[in-house]
């Protein structure tokens, strides 16, 4: 069997259909096979696979077993979690992840954090109903916004926000990072000591935050204000659902805003008129896409051409001695 270079399936999505996404997969195509994948990856796929340009599927550990040949598996985007990265370390085989999607992330963020203030989903549901009053809505200036995690994506959320606030308004961050004071302070904003306090204080909490933890249960949302919304573009899993849709229900916030469908666990806010709900859409627009597509290639590229890759999330796997050795020669096509 000849080599071959599994590509997540959306990667082919007609929607995003671009002479740019067609030309970096004919890349790929002049290296090995492309075959695209939907879902986990299993003991099935691994034969011949030298490269994954992968979903947020499973990666199964058995896949790494049947795939001998595999140098990289590129992430596309920056969720690592069900890559089985310790595995992938120990057999020899780099993870990448690309972070290309800050900009668009931030400003979703920014969008929501605008609409849910003017209360936008509310009015579009009153006026269609046929309820047209005026309701209570909220400016930005003078507001106060609280992040979550202060990372990258943080931080340009906050560059966006500043502006906005004025000189009145307030930006406040919790993070555990150990300079979060300076750095916070470096953007305009204040740290505060724990999450209670950002949840008590702010009118809009935002969370940008890596990771599987459930961080955001009812205990927490009970400190919310009753017109305050809790935005979530990171993973659907760091608020506690059935807590979320209470607290929604009591009225101890109006609004939480989640970038998940609304299937499987997050199903319980069908029709709710105050969970707002997208499609994981809060990294990818055209231009996200592009970028995406172009780095996790150059990612592959890299890798089978014998460089090492930008991004590389499992440093320590650069010291394994089928890396040393893959490094330092391409893949020979085919084999």
């Amino acid at each position: 069997m000849g080599t071959k270079i599994l590509v997540k399936e959306d990667m082919r999505n007609q929607e995003f259909d671009s002479p740019e996404r067609r030309a970096v997969v004919e890349l790929l195509g002049q290296r090995a096979e492309v075959e695209w994948y939907a879902g986990e990856l299993t003991a099935d796929d691994g034969e011949g696979a030298i490269a994954v340009i992968a979903s947020a599927g499973l990666i199964h550990p058995e896949f790494y077993d049947s795939a001998q040949n595999l140098r990289i598996i590129a992430r596309y985007g920056v969720g690592f979690e069900k890559v089985n990265i310790d595995i992938a370390t120990e057999r020899g085989v780099l993870v990448t992840v690309a972070a290309e999607h800050v900009t668009t992330v931030a400003e979703y963020t920014i969008a929501q954090w605008m609409s849910t203030l003017k209360r936008l989903h509310t009015l579009n549901l009153n006026s269609h109903s046929g309820d047209f009053r005026i309701i209570r809505n909220y400016e930005a200036r003078g507001s106060t916004l609280g992040l979550y995690g202060f990372g990258r994506i943080g931080q340009h959320v906050a560059r966006m926000a500043r502006p906005l606030l004025g000189e009145v308004g307030r930006l406040l961050v919790y993070d555990i990072r150990p300079d979060i004071a300076t750095l916070a302070a470096a953007y305009g904003a204040e740290a505060v000591e724990d999450p209670e306090t950002l949840f008590r204080e702010s009118d809009t909490v935002s969370l940008h935050v890596a990771g599987g933890d459930t961080i955001v249960d009812y205990e927490r949302l009970c400190l919310m204000k009753p017109h305050a919304t809790l935005l979530n573009p990171s993973r659907a899993n760091l608020v506690d659902d059935e807590a979320a849709l209470r607290a929604l229900d009591e009225g101890r916030l109006f609004y939480y805003v989640l970038d998940d469908p609304v299937q499987g666990p997050r199903e319980i806010f069908k029709d709710h008129p105050r969970a707002i709900c997208t499609n994981h859409s809060a990294g990818i627009t055209v231009q996200s896409v592009n970028r995406l597509d172009g780095y996790c290639v150059n990612q592959v590229i890299d890798a089978l051409e014998g460089r090492e890759p930008e991004n590389v999330l499992n440093t320590e796997v650069l010291e394994h001695p089928r890396v040393k050795e893959f490094l330092r020669s391409p893949s020979p096509s085919g084999s």
